[in-house]
């Protein structure tokens, strides 16, 4: 239904917002969007000169805060360059201990045993084919001893609807399994840098068993796993959900070490 190679060029053209809009995301960087849970979590597990792979970066809000963390080394990886390249002038701008790689998550370009901390999360598992091998390169580039630290969409808030009285279930989806047509972003960036575009970008749905067993599969030791009804991400235009009032689970996390 849809490949790798057609999200990339889907978010190539989404990615112009944060090339336009590098002013504004050159503060919001500035003052960090790592959350409480986040920080709380990350920043026992680094020392000093910790180096952590910022995995799917995007447009690297995160990073920097991250890099401040123990004084930590931060590595981004993102499949798009327009990302690379904004997120890479938002920390020269900064200053920050901060660089960025174009690549797949599936082929990292790193060496094995390499990094202290993975991080990833918020709008990530969702662009990826293939769970048990981004799993695998998780693995193999943490230290013995090492961390790996997921924040993401709960994978049953793709199902909730948007309604404002009552939580409901979107009856054209199903939790278990297969991919879908993105709908929110970067569809609507599309629409609105390049609105002759055929690009679209497509989802892949996985459940909590999926991306827990890959990652268990893989050889790491599950630490932590937790169920928020807060999203990671609301859309400006969203209003309020019935969703989001904390009935109803939208974001999980999950930490898990490398065996030392």
């Amino acid at each position: 239904m849809g490949t790798t190679e057609d999200n990339r060029r889907a978010w190539e053209i989404a990615n112009r917002k944060y090339v336009l809009e590098s002013d504004t995301f050159v503060k919001v960087a500035d003052d960090g969007t790592l959350l409480p849970l986040e920080v709380d979590t990350i920043a026992p597990l680094l020392r000093p000169g910790s180096v952590v792979l910022h995995l799917q970066s995007g447009n690297g809000t995160e990073d920097p805060a991250l890099s401040r963390l123990a004084g930590s080394t931060v590595v981004g990886v993102d499949f798009s360059a327009e990302a690379a390249t904004s997120a890479q002038h938002r920390v020269r701008i900064l200053e920050s201990s901060v660089s960025y790689v174009v690549a797949d998550a599936l082929r990292v370009p790193l060496a094995q045993e390499c990094v202290d901390l993975v991080y990833t999360g918020k709008g990530a598992l969702m662009w990826l084919p293939d769970l048990p091998t981004w799993a695998s390169e998780v693995v193999r580039v943490l230290r013995p001893g090492g961390w790996f630290f997921l924040y993401e969409a709960h994978p049953s808030a793709s199902l909730w609807t948007h309604d404002t009285d009552d939580v409901r279930v979107r009856s054209d989806l199903s939790y278990f399994g297969g991919t879908r047509p993105n709908d929110s972003f970067p569809a609507s960036a599309i629409k609105r840098f390049d609105p002759d575009s055929r690009s679209q970008a497509i989802e892949w749905q996985w459940t909590m068993a999926d991306v827990v067993m890959a990652l268990l599969d893989a050889g790491l030791q599950l630490v932590q796993l937790g169920e928020h009804p807060e999203p990671f991400w609301r859309p400006a235009d969203a209003g309020t959900v019935a969703a989001w009032a904390g009935t109803v689970p939208n974001s999980f996390s999950l930490l898990a070490t490398k065996a030392g």
